[in-house]
């Protein structure tokens, strides 16, 4: 039974990611994301009471999805300015690649409409990029005198409003030119001398060792 559940909520999720992604909060209803799930009413209700406990569902799985990704790229022990990079790229990768994603940002720009608190993921992401722009500061990549506080704000805002513009003017299919752009802007600007040969590889980083980009 406990698997049955699962796999109903599961479903539910799925079903309200693709609803809420195409029709946004305000149009979208308990009724419609049942029949996306393939669920009765009874079964959605027995787990989400409400459409605003379903669309908080749906912002703390998108956050849990990143998180874990993040984590992925933290284990592989790369260095910190390659790693924020490489999530960066990967946050736009799973934009593109899953809907749970697509509706959890959504939601996020929406959340006014469900009286919904969504400090804690922008408050984790500027953290973990912070901390990682000062572990790069201590390994020689950022130049002295850059506040890595704000460069880690500064970059969660930039990315912000990079995938915003991109979705507004091309669905989102130019995203990850723009991120890319995104860095080649920022980095000769925040690097050290020795890194500004590198700041086109950089920029591009996808996971492989410098100068092996494609």
């Amino acid at each position: 039974m406990q698997d049955r559940a699962k796999a109903t909520r599961e479903a539910i999720l799925a079903g309200a990611a693709s609803i809420f992604e195409e029709l946004g909060y305000g149009r979208a209803s308990l009724s419609q994301v049942a029949v996306r799930a393939g669920v009765t009413k009874g079964a959605l209700y027995f787990h989400f009471p409400s459409k605003e406990e379903l669309a908080r569902a749906v912002i703390a799985e998108q956050h849990a999805f990143i998180t874990a990704d993040n984590t992925a790229v933290l284990e592989r022990g790369l260095p910190p300015l390659e790693s924020m990079i490489l999530i960066c790229r990967r946050f736009a990768g799973n934009l593109l690649a899953e809907p749970i994603v697509r509706a959890g940002i959504r939601l996020t720009l929406e959340a006014s409409s469900f009286d919904q608190d969504v400090r804690q993921p922008y408050s984790d992401w500027v953290a973990l990029m912070s901390g990682l722009a000062s572990q790069a500061q201590r390994r020689g990549q950022l130049r002295d005198g850059l506040d890595p506080a704000g460069f880690g704000q500064f970059i969660v805002s930039s990315l912000t409003g990079v995938q915003i513009v991109s979705a507004v003017l091309t669905e989102r299919a130019d995203l990850l030119e723009r991120v890319e752009d995104m860095w080649t802007i920022l980095l000769p600007g925040v690097v050290t001398a020795g890194l500004k040969s590198q700041v086109p590889a950089l920029a591009r980083y996808s996971g492989a060792p410098l100068g092996q980009h494609s």
